[in-house]
This record gives C-alpha cells, sequence and structure tokens, in this order.
C-alpha cells in the first residue's frame, strides 16, 4: 500500500511541476507529462519500478478519451464540415500513411510493419495545436478551419486503425493474442470456441453495444438524474465505459472502439454536456499518467547512441508530412498565410501515436527495438512544433502577409472619419452597426482577407491591413480622429494596439475591447480610456431575467442590475490601484484584501433596499 502511495506522489507531483513550466514555455500539457515522465525515470530506476505497470491502468484514459471524442461528434457538425473533415483529412492521412509505408519499405521492413508505422506517423497533436491556434489567435481563420477539420478526421481514424492493426501482427503469434483479446493482449475468453462461433459473438457484442447505446443507455441515465445524485450519475458513466471495455475485451477486440461507438450514440443525448464535464477531469488525470509512463519509458540512451539516425528520421518526418500538407493546401486551393499555417500546425506526431505504439507492440505488429526509435521520432517531431510556430510566426507569416498586402494594393484607405475600428469579429460588427445607424461612417480595419471577402458581400466596406502597422492607421487619419474602438479577440495585440496609439496620438479616445477583468487592468495600464468586458452586458441581462423569473419586478430587476454595474465599475477602479502587472493576482495580498472588502460591501447594498445611484456618480458602467 505504501508503495502504491508512493508511487502515485511521484506521478502526480512530478506532473503538477512540469505541466505549468511547460505552459510557460508554451510548450503544451502533453509535453509537460512526457518531459515530467523523462526527469522521474531515473528516481523510478532506483526504487524498482516499472512504469508498465501503471501505464496498463492509465491506457484507461485513452479509452476514456475516445469515448468523449464519439460524444463530441454530433451528426450535423460532420456534415456541415463533411469536404474538409472527409476530404482534406481522408486525404492526409491516407497519402501520408502510403508515403511513410513506402520509405519504411525502402528500408527492407516487413510490408505490415510499414503500413503500421505509415499509420502512426500520419496523426498529428491536436493538444498541442490546438492550444497554439487558440493562443495565438488562429483557430477562426482559414488555416486554423482546416487543421481542425484535420485533427478531427484524425481523432475518428485512430478507431479503425486500432481495429485494423491486430491484423498486421507477425505471423506465428498466437491468434489471441493478436486480435487483442483480453484487456491487455491475453487470451480471449472465447479463444477455444470455432472461428464462426467466435465470428458470431464477436457481432453479437457490437451489436449489443449499439443496441444498448441507442435504446437503454438514455432511459437509465434519466432514471439516475431524477435521483438528483451527481455521484451516482458519475458512477453510471464509469459503468458503461468500464463495462464496455470489458465486453469488448472478451471477443478479442479494441476497447476503445467500444467506447467511441457508445459515444457517438450518446451524441444527441441530452446528457452529453453533463457525460463531458463528470469525466473530463478524470480523463485528464489518466492522460496525464499514461504520458508520464511514456515519457519514463523513452530509451534516451539509444538516443545518444543513434543520435544521427533519430534526428534525421525526425526531421524527414517533419519535411515528408510538410511537403504533404503544402500540396494539400495547394489542391483545397488556401492562399496567403492559411496555406503556410496549415502546413506548419500538421507536421508534428501526434500523442496518439504513442497509444498505437503501446497498442502495437502488446499485439507483436511493431518490434521493441523499432517501436523504442519510433516513440523518440515521435517525441522529438512534438517537441519541435512550438519551434516550428515561432519560425511561422516570425519569418513566413510577414513575408506572405506583405506579398497579400502587395495584391491588395489598389485597397487604398482615401477617406478620413471620426471613428476607426480595428477588428471586424462579433463584437466589432455590434459597434459598427450602432454607429452607422446613427449616421457615423467608421473606418474598418481587419487583418483577416478572408473575412473581409464575406463581409465586403453584404455591402460592408472593411480594409485589410495590420493596425499595428504604423503607416496603416496614419492613413485611416489616426492623427485627427477622436474615437478608435479597439475590438480585436487577441488579447496581446490589443494591448501593444492601445499602448502604440497613446503614445503617438494621446488625444485619440481609445475604448478597447477586454476578455476579462486582468485584460482590463492591462488595457487601463497600456492608457486605454474606457475597456468594455465583453461578456459584461449580455451576462447583467441574463441575471436581470433571471431575478424577474424568481419574483422581482422588471424595475427592481433593473434597478438592483444597475447598482451591480455602478458597483462593479467602482470595484475596477479600486482594484486597478493595488493590481500589479508583475505579481499573479492570486499571489497579490494588497488586491485579494480589497477584493474581499468589495464582496462584503457588494452584499449589503444587495442586502439593503436599493435606491438610486448618486448622480455624482453617474457614469457608464465598465461591461
Amino acid at each position: 500500500m505504501n508503495e502504491l502511495l508512493l508511487q502515485a506522489v511521484i506521478y502526480l507531483g512530478a506532473g503538477v511541476i512540469a505541466v505549468p513550466i511547460a505552459h510557460r514555455l508554451g510548450l503544451g500539457s502533453v509535453l509537460g507529462y512526457l518531459l515530467a515522465g523523462v526527469a522521474i525515470a531515473p528516481l523510478l530506476d532506483w526504487m524498482g519500478s516499472d512504469p508498465e505497470n501503471v501505464q496498463t491502468f492509465a491506457e484507461f484514459g485513452v479509452v476514456m478519451m475516445l469515448f468523449l471524442i464519439g460524444l463530441e461528434l454530433q451528426p450535423r457538425l460532420l456534415w456541415e464540415m463533411r469536404m474538409r473533415l472527409f476530404g482534406l483529412g481522408g486525404l492526409q492521412v491516407a497519402v501520408t500513411a502510403l508515403v511513410v509505408a513506402v520509405a519504411c519499405l525502402g528500408f527492407g521492413l516487413d510490408w505490415r510493419l510499414a503500413l503500421a508505422l505509415g499509420l502512426i506517423m500520419a496523426l498529428s497533436s491536436t493538444a498541442i495545436v490546438l492550444q497554439t491556434l487558440g493562443e495565438k489567435g488562429w483557430l477562426r481563420t482559414e488555416g486554423g478551419q482546416s487543421a481542425f477539420s484535420v485533427l478531427l478526421f484524425q481523432d475518428i481514424a485512430v478507431i479503425p486503425m486500432l481495429a485494423l492493426l491486430p491484423f498486421l501482427a507477425i505471423a506465428g503469434v498466437d491468434a489471441g493474442a493478436a486480435h487483442g483479446g483480453g484487456a491487455h493482449g491475453g487470451p480471449a475468453p472465447f479463444a477455444a470456441w470455432p472461428a464462426w462461433a467466435q465470428g458470431l459473438m464477436t457481432l453479437a457484442v457490437v451489436a449489443g453495444v449499439v443496441l444498448g447505446g441507442r435504446y437503454l443507455t438514455r432511459p437509465a441515465f434519466r432514471i439516475i438524474a431524477r435521483t438528483g445524485l451527481h455521484e451516482l450519475f458519475f458512477t453510471a458513466a464509469l459503468v458503461l465505459i468500464v463495462g464496455i471495455a470489458v465486453l469488448m475485451s472478451m471477443v478479442g477486440l479494441s476497447p476503445a472502439l467500444g467506447t467511441f461507438l457508445a459515444g457517438v450514440l450518446l451524441a444527441e443525448s441530452e446528457y452529453r454536456h453533463e457525460l463531458v464535464s463528470d469525466l473530463e477531469p478524470f480523463k485528464g488525470l489518466l492522460l496525464g499518467v499514461f504520458f508520464i509512463t511514456v515519457g519514463a519509458g523513452m530509451e534516451f540512451a539509444l538516443l545518444g547512441s543513434e543520435f544521427g539516425l533519430i534526428i534525421g528520421l525526425t526531421l524527414s518526418l517533419i519535411l515528408v508530412k510538410g511537403a504533404i500538407l503544402l500540396a494539400l493546401a495547394v489542391l483545397f486551393r488556401m492562399k496567403g498565410r492559411a496555406r503556410w499555417l496549415f502546413t506548419f500546425a500538421l507536421a508534428q506526431s501526434g500523442e496518439f501515436g504513442f497509444v498505437l505504439l503501446a497498442f502495437s507492440t502488446s499485439l507483436h505488429v511493431i518490434p521493441d527495438e523499432i517501436a523504442a526509435v519510433a516513440s523518440l521520432v515521435v517525441a522529438l517531431s512534438m517537441m519541435a512544433t512550438p519551434l516550428l510556430m515561432i519560425a511561422f510566426e516570425r519569418f513566413v507569416s510577414p513575408r506572405v502577409g506583405r506579398k497579400a498586402g502587395h495584391e491588395r494594393a489598389e485597397d487604398m484607405i482615401e477617406e478620413e472619419a471620426p471613428v476607426i475600428i480595428a477588428g471586424m469579429g462579433r463584437f466589432g460588427q455590434i459597434v459598427h452597426r450602432l454607429l452607422v445607424m446613427d449616421g457615423y461612417k467608421p473606418i474598418v480595419l481587419d487583418n483577416s482577407a478572408e473575412h473581409i471577402d464575406g463581409l465586403r458581400k453584404f455591402g460592408i466596406q472593411v480594409y485589410y491591413g495590420n493596425a499595428l502597422r504604423p503607416g496603416l492607421l496614419e492613413a485611416a487619419g489616426i492623427a485627427r480622429a477622436k474615437l478608435l474602438v479597439v475590438c480585436t479577440d487577441n488579447r496581446e495585440r490589443a494591448v501593444e494596439l492601445v499602448q502604440h496609439v497613446k503614445q503617438r496620438y494621446p488625444g485619440v479616445h481609445v475604448i478597447a475591447r477586454a476578455a476579462s477583468r486582468e485584460h482590463v487592468y492591462q488595457l487601463r495600464a497600456a492608457g486605454a480610456d474606457s475597456a468594455v468586458r465583453e461578456m459584461f452586458g449580455s451576462s447583467l441581462e441574463a441575471a436581470t431575467q433571471s431575478l424577474e423569473v424568481l419574483g422581482e419586478t422588471r424595475e427592481r430587476a433593473e434597478k438592483k442590475a444597475k447598482a451591480f454595474a455602478h458597483h462593479d465599475e467602482e470595484s475596477l477602479r479600486q482594484l486597478f490601484e493595488v493590481w500589479d502587472s508583475e505579481i499573479d493576482v492570486f499571489d497579490n495580498e494588497a488586491y485579494i484584501e480589497r477584493a474581499r472588502s468589495r464582496v462584503v460591501s457588494l452584499a449589503e447594498l444587495m442586502a439593503e433596499d436599493v435606491g438610486e445611484p448618486d448622480p455624482e456618480d453617474e457614469r457608464d458602467p465598465l461591461s
């Protein structure tokens, strides 16, 4: 018992330390867990602990991940994305797997081993890529959406890969093991049955999973939900996943295949969101431990002895995948930044590569010595992803951006207006519409060529360009403008733009879109005259309607909401006085103390009979 607890402390503690560091360095949580495993490997060797023993348990996180992926695959979503999803994603996986397999054949490997390696190397890192695209604000661009579609197809493709790999087992291996019998490659309970009986049993189990997921799980969850016991609902979800995994293992199929099918069948269920919220933390914990065991099991002695070979294979994989992705981007008519973002984002291998490698070695599809080399190639290619994205952002994107600018050279700004709007997303469009309805004609700037083309179809004049470029702002008449409204959804760019304008044109009034209270402080520190939180107004209206539903009159609910807004504006002003950009708010004792006092004053205000706000303090609330 003590040994088990000690191992748990080591694994979890390593993850808690390494992941925040990896996030700070822009590497992502998956690489953080891998590096944590690498760091504790000597300690585990000294203790005589085998990471594979823990990995057997942690692989259940993979099963849970595929159940959650199935829950997200709503038929309507798949249909809307069908061209990119199945066309672009399908071609990427098929062509990459084929090219890598042919290259492996050139090295003299068996065709089954070559095909398995091709399928594994065709995948990219969903966790790292989506995190990077989200942080940079690129996910909504054409290149980001195309990359997302390919990643989604890859996640789906893992299921047929898991089903196919057992049939690629090297001849002479026990049939039960080769077909994934038992939970981890042991003989299936029905291995002694005739082949036709085993086939019928397999079909019966799959049919049972499909029919049960379709007709039994919803009524069962409905009954459990009526009890109001949250822990019972969570337990039922675990029973469903574990039960299906055991059934699939008994007939020699991948447990992940069964749980994925169950997730797809529940994708349209009213309990989908609750299942996701309940299982997501548990899945994240198990997957984190799984990647730590992968990192601890990496043979870095092999990297030292075969350094040239492994680095060469890693670079070759990135270059080959990059060339294939670039060709597909051209084929699907991506242009400019979108084409290169798509190429650089997906040129690595992914976390599912570790899952498939572990599965393949247990089935004797891939020999251990080749799996060790492949694991290092997968890990190193993933570690190269942040460097690839930095190269794209600093060297490639500016050049293709200038090229796109020349293509739009005729798009000169030949007018001036008292108002300039930077960013024409959902937030900027509402600001623009109200100003236009009141007789103003703002000059609108946006840096998404595709988005601009779409807006122009509605008759909206938007100029392409980077608002941080001094020449563009000068051409738009920033020196004579009264107001600049910063509506971009990129937090860092918004702060940089506010700072740039206020330093050069202090007389321009700047209103900026803020993503959070912390962002408000950053914008205020940069010089913004007003920072408007994007969610505050709609949230306050939802709260006002909630008070009405609970029995308040509309007039009184609005009065309370107005008092709350004034109080919150005053809180922002007071908290900004003690906010320090160098100190995290959770470590800023002065900030915490003042925030607590403001919570108390708000409670007192709401407990009183809300009166009219002080006329001297009549200001528009920060929203």
